[in-house]
């Protein structure tokens, strides 16, 4: 089965749905999501790609390494 990630969704339906996006999310840079809260918090409203801007992370990067986990991206 192929594993999608749908950039629309926030982070916490995406590591809701899977948890081993949260360390891919870790591996890019976002170790704040795995702090107490933050994903019940802020991972309700955030999205991958707003992430990415306020994180000044290239979105091409982040796809890359989805992809290197085996994800295909939708967004």
């Amino acid at each position: 089965m192929d594993k999608v990630v749908d950039f629309d969704k926030t982070v916490y339906e995406l590591c809701t749905e899977d948890s081993f996006i949260i360390e891919i999310m870790t591996e890019l840079g976002f170790e704040k999501i795995t702090k107490q809260g933050m994903l019940q918090t802020a991972g309700r409203i955030m999205t991958i790609s707003k992430g990415a801007r306020m994180r000044n992370i290239e979105l091409t990067e982040i796809i890359e390494t989805f992809e290197k986990h085996g994800y295909t991206v939708k967004q």
